[in-house]
């Protein structure tokens, strides 16, 4: 789920692909082109964001890391390119906006660096290390026109790990983090070469709504 400082940009509350809770690929929406019809039983609100969804060997570790710090959440890992927002037009609009500028846009290269927090919304999480510029860019691009809103925290990439815990357990949960993460033994860096757009539920639960992949990378 997104919430606190995260909630701007964090997103928990979907099981990964092939989950009965997080995709609706297949019952009502197209993985490219616009979105289609919500469940009728999802208790969708108007409250939407846009995500780059991180692949495993590396998504799965940090799935399990945000499940072992935080037990009850449901993860899905990601990046937020745009956080949270209710829109004032519909929503295929928004997707016709956003796809015009993101399939512009050449994929990159994300490599995280270490665990950090966000003290006053307790709030664990990896930086970004490479690929940081892109990011702030494609967010810039696309939280313009229609589609601007009033963040309520300057944006910030980066990966949760864990959140929606007490407060006087940050530091422990940061250093667990620690650990667990430098014992990841496969690459960590990760190319961005799609974006999925998602809709908040009523319990706190984000589904996919479409998809579409940005240009080729510059190669030098």
């Amino acid at each position: 789920m997104l919430s606190s400082h995260d909630s701007p940009q964090g997103l928990a509350g979907q099981n990964r692909p092939g989950g009965a809770t997080g995709s609706v690929t297949g019952a009502g929406a197209e993985t490219e082109g616009r979105p289609g019809g919500p469940p009728a039983d999802s208790n969708l609100i108007n409250s939407y964001a846009l995500v780059t969804y991180i692949p495993d060997p590396l998504g799965a570790f940090l799935d399990e890391l945000r499940r072992e710090l935080v037990p009850d959440c449901i993860p899905h890992a990601h990046v937020t390119i745009l956080p949270p927002r209710a829109l004032s037009l519909p929503s295929e609009e928004a997707w016709r906006l956003i796809r015009e500028r993101v399939t512009s846009f050449p994929a990159f290269e994300i490599e995280p660096d270490d665990v950090q927090v966000f003290e006053s919304t307790t709030v664990a999480y990896i930086a970004v290390r490479k690929g940081w510029q892109q990011l702030v860019e494609l967010h810039d691009a696309l939280t313009q026109g229609p589609l601007w809103y009033a963040e309520p925290f300057p944006y910030h990439p980066h990966i949760t790990v864990a959140q929606d815990f007490a407060s006087d357990r940050l530091w422990q949960v940061a250093e667990q983090a620690r650990r667990r993460w430098a014992e990841f033994p496969h690459r960590r860096s990760f190319w961005v070469d799609s974006v999925t757009f998602v809709q908040a539920t009523a319990d706190n639960r984000w589904l996919d709504l479409a998809a579409c992949r940005l240009a080729a990378p510059c190669r030098r």
